[in-house]
């Protein structure tokens, strides 16, 4: 863990956030007249969740799928079809 005053932190941050990304660093804590205010550390990774597309392959898309888009416009619009 690094700790860095306010101005060193403003001058140097895009060589902090370096030393996060690349691991040197798990954290750097940011101090405003000796006392720590804040900690820069890297985001937790996020699970990737459900993808688009995971059906593709499953079932056939007719061609006819766009036939009613205009019935249905009207239903939707509380017009008579």
């Amino acid at each position: 863990m690094q700790n860095v005053n306010m101005f060193e932190a403003k001058t140097n941050l895009s060589r902090l956030v370096e030393a996060i990304e690349s691991g040197r660093e798990q954290e750097v804590v940011i101090a405003r007249n000796g006392r720590p205010v804040a900690r820069l550390a890297p985001l937790a990774e996020k699970p990737v969740g459900q993808r688009l597309g995971i059906a593709k392959g499953k079932f056939v898309l007719p061609d006819s799928f766009d036939a009613d888009n205009e019935a249905i416009a009207r239903l939707f619009a509380g017009q008579a079809v």
